[in-house]
């Protein structure tokens, strides 16, 4: 049983509601009862949630707030004054759960600092959606929200997950969601096993599978609605004996930033082998050759 939803002297509740990515009819019953019941409802778009209360049939009791990315960081020692003095604050985002790229950690952070107790009404995910109907491993997986805009930095983000052996979820928007496929071929691979799920649970619910080059190519054409991108990890390697592939590796890692120390420590766990024989390898590399001791005649 959920208590007083009042105010009282003693410290408030902050509730993080998770709402429909969606089909309303998706949301738990627990949320029109949470968002009636509510001292303060933290909302990210307050049009939406008149809408929202009015799918649910609902009636708002409470203060209703907006909090969205222009002002989540002014406004939240404001509700945290509120939880302080007793309020059980709801905060719902526009679709699926808050603080999970939408406003909210700044709030969760600062509630939990201050003692604050903070739960949850559970609800629709578009990360776990798309990774359970992708058809891509699920066991071990990584969320990188949305890629950076500028060309540049979104190459260099994607360089550094080449790597990565868990499935990765992207989010991105409908037109820059071929620009992102077309770079993830180039620092991937163009056969990189993907999903572009679209829609989610809408009526135009869409989900394309293919390698990342023929996705970038079907989504040339134009993307609409919400768009959520699971990408295959990067197989497991086997063991890499080769001393110039080694050597290269190490190379590489350097030229981007990344000290020798721990390059070779990341290119012997790549690639199979004890961390001194790639420390021997780069070493004997680097060393200048030795000059003949005998006289030149």
């Amino acid at each position: 049983m959920i208590g007083s939803m009042t105010a009282s002297s003693g410290p408030g509740v902050l509730v993080l509601a998770g709402t429909p990515i969606g089909r309303v009819e998706d949301a738990p019953p627990r949320l029109a009862r949470e968002l009636a019941e509510a001292d303060i409802v933290a909302a990210e778009d307050t049009r939406r949630l008149k809408r929202l209360t009015g799918d649910l049939g609902i009636e708002l009791t409470g203060r209703v707030l907006s909090y969205f990315e222009g002002n989540e960081e002014a406004r939240t020692p404001y509700l945290l004054e509120l939880l302080q003095a007793g309020n059980r604050v709801v905060l719902v985002t526009d679709a699926g759960m808050p603080s999970v790229s939408d406003p909210g950690y700044r709030l969760v952070a600062a509630a939990v600092a201050a003692g604050i107790e903070v739960t949850s009404v559970p609800g629709p995910s578009a990360v776990l959606t798309a990774l359970a109907v992708s058809g891509l491993p699920v066991d071990r997986f990584c969320f990188e929200g949305f890629l950076p805009r500028k060309a540049g930095e979104r190459t260099r983000r994607l360089v550094d997950l080449a790597d990565e052996q868990r499935s990765m979820v992207f989010f991105e928007a409908p037109h820059r969601t071929e620009a992102s496929l077309a770079a993830m071929a180039d620092a991937l691979g163009a056969d990189r096993p993907a999903a572009v799920c679209r829609e989610l649970t809408k009526t135009h619910e869409e989900v394309r599978r293919g390698g990342l080059a023929e996705l970038a190519a079907w989504a040339a054409d134009g993307v609409r609605g919400e768009v959520t991108i699971v990408v295959a990890g990067a197989p497991e390697p086997g063991p890499v004996d080769d001393p110039a592939t080694l050597v290269a590796w190490v190379a590489d890692q350097e030229a981007r930033g990344v000290s020798r120390k721990d390059a070779i420590a990341d290119v012997a766990r790549r690639a199979g082998v004890p961390k001194r024989e790639v420390y021997d390898l780069v070493h004997v590399k680097q060393s200048p050759p030795k000059q003949s001791s005998k006289a030149v005649t």
